[in-house]
């Protein structure tokens, strides 16, 4: 059962990148947090912030001057669990079958996730994902950023691409047939009750049949365990596709930082005055936190840029299909 605390009460907004591919968000990091808080039946709003898509930071929850960050002490379920806000695992953490799953979830399927959007695909899902609404140059350049990021972060070079996409494919197969013969035909993987386990698994599973494309190896793999497909769609029809017919969380975007358009100089009437709010310390400290982040990427273009037009492409390890990706 969810131990909720005593913040249960307050407003709670989780801000995650867009919606798309039919998905409340189809960031791999975002979508568990929006499962995890739907499993727990905990209340919430539903925001999106378009400025900052790949931003550390993101997701994150706030309300109030309470905020938990995605890149602090451990990542936003485990702040919301310490802090006594939400905790689905009190029962769970003990038992070393749900430990050692998690570990698998965590780290061989996530890598696998990792390698498929930036690195094994053609790569649009992941600019969709991220960078679709920011200007064609810079979101080309940020990506391309990340690609080299993720190879880094993966340990790729020319010389071993084809062993790490062997072994990084071959533990996601071995983690899909545990987790398909552990869940069976339950409900849920543990004792047939949700867990952050389940909001994990269930993220990675629909970001997976529903994002990656249909030449996706992953996304092959992954469907040669029909349970767990089964698992995953019922699951969203009753937490995602339900919220469409019924009064779920309060989809809104977080505003652009551009200037708004003003109306024609002849309008006659003017709108009510509305009394301006002052600034939470939450909101100052993301506005602050957003111009270093923004600061930030600029200097990484920039650098970005010069390693490229200074170095060899082959220094950077970035294959030529990288150089040459697309993106309408």
């Amino acid at each position: 059962m969810a131990q909720v605390g005593e913040r249960e009460s307050e407003e709670f907004t989780l801000v995650t990148t867009k919606p798309c591919f039919d998905l409340p968000t189809a960031c791999p990091l975002c979508l568990p947090l929006f499962i995890y808080l739907k499993l727990a039946h905990f209340p919430f709003h539903l925001s999106f912030n378009s400025i900052f898509p790949d931003s550390d930071q993101i997701p994150y929850v706030e309300s109030g001057t309470y905020v938990a960050y995605n890149n602090e002490n451990g990542g936003v379920i485990e702040n919301l669990k310490r802090d006594g806000v939400v905790d689905l695992d009190s029962e769970f953490q003990s038992v070393p079958d749900w430990v050692a799953m998690k570990a698998m979830i965590t780290s061989w399927l996530a890598d696998a996730m990792m390698y498929e959007l930036w690195v094994g695909s053609d790569g649009k899902s992941a600019y969709k994902i991220y960078y679709s609404d920011l200007s064609w140059p810079i979101g080309k350049v940020l990506f391309l950023k990340q690609v080299y990021s993720v190879k880094q972060r993966l340990g790729i070079t020319k010389d071993n691409a084809g062993q790490r996409e062997d072994e990084i494919y071959k533990r996601a197969k071995i983690a899909y047939g545990a987790l398909s013969t552990r869940l069976g035909d339950q409900n849920f993987l543990f004792d047939d009750r949700p867990s952050s386990l389940d909001a994990t698994f269930l993220g990675h599973i629909l970001v997976t049949l529903h994002a990656l494309p249909e030449t996706s190896v992953l996304r092959s793999k992954l469907l040669e365990h029909g349970n767990v497909v089964r698992y995953a769609e019922k699951h969203k029809m009753e937490m995602i596709e339900s919220d469409s017919s019924s009064s779920g969380p309060r989809f809104q975007s977080v505003p652009s930082s551009s200037t708004p358009k003003r109306g024609p100089s002849n309008w006659s009437s003017k709108p009510k005055s509305q009394p301006k709010r002052e600034k939470t310390e939450v909101e100052k400290t993301f506005k602050r936190r957003a111009r270093y982040f923004l600061a930030a990427q600029l200097v990484a273009v920039l650098l970005f840029l010069s390693l490229m037009g200074g170095n060899d492409p082959g220094d950077m390890e970035l294959d030529d299909e990288d150089e040459g990706i697309a993106f309408d």
